[in-house]
């Protein structure tokens, strides 16, 4: 007799979920259950001062972050989701004047520009520039800590982007 209402709840619950449109989530995220793609063209770097790796290492880390983040399959064009934009800023600023008008620190800030287009909920596009930036001591040569300071900026710069296009915050 037990086993019956086990049985019957089981099929209730397979009916009504049938019946409901369900959304993916993943790391407080959604994505729409039909939504299978996400294309994402390649960031030119427009900025000023240009690293010359920057597009494509932002690039590539945002396809990792997503696919690593989402069920979606990374295409080319005309995917169910769309992100594209440009790199709009690549600076280096003093952040810390010590009392001789020196430089203690410097910071180095990137922006993005993103375009975000959802084939599924348009109320959900968006076109935001993001900005990171991470501070180094002025007695140090960009050059030599440039590549770690990339990589800790481009961390943070994709998952700001991935929260505001799957998190929604």
């Amino acid at each position: 007799m037990m086993h019956r209402h086990i049985k019957y709840g089981i099929v209730t619950l397979a009916i009504l979920l049938a019946g409901c449109r369900m959304s993916v989530s993943l790391t407080g995220g959604t994505v729409d259950a039909r939504a299978k793609t996400v294309a994402i063209t390649t960031f030119p770097n427009n900025a000023t001062l240009i690293n010359p790796t920057l597009s494509q290492t932002f690039t590539t880390a945002l396809k990792d972050k997503i696919q690593g983040q989402t069920p979606l399959t990374i295409v080319d064009n005309d995917g169910d989701y769309t992100m594209e934009g440009e790199i709009t800023g690549y600076t280096v600023n003093p952040a810390a004047i010590q009392s001789n008008d020196t430089p203690a620190m410097n910071r180095l800030t990137i922006t993005v520009r993103v375009r975000f287009y959802n084939k599924f909920d348009e109320s959900l596009n968006f076109d935001q520039s993001f900005s990171r930036y991470a501070d180094y001591y002025s007695s140090q040569n960009l050059s030599s800590v440039e590549a770690g300071l990339v990589a800790d900026i481009t961390d943070a710069l994709t998952d700001d982007i991935f929260n505001k296009a799957f998190v929604n915050w």
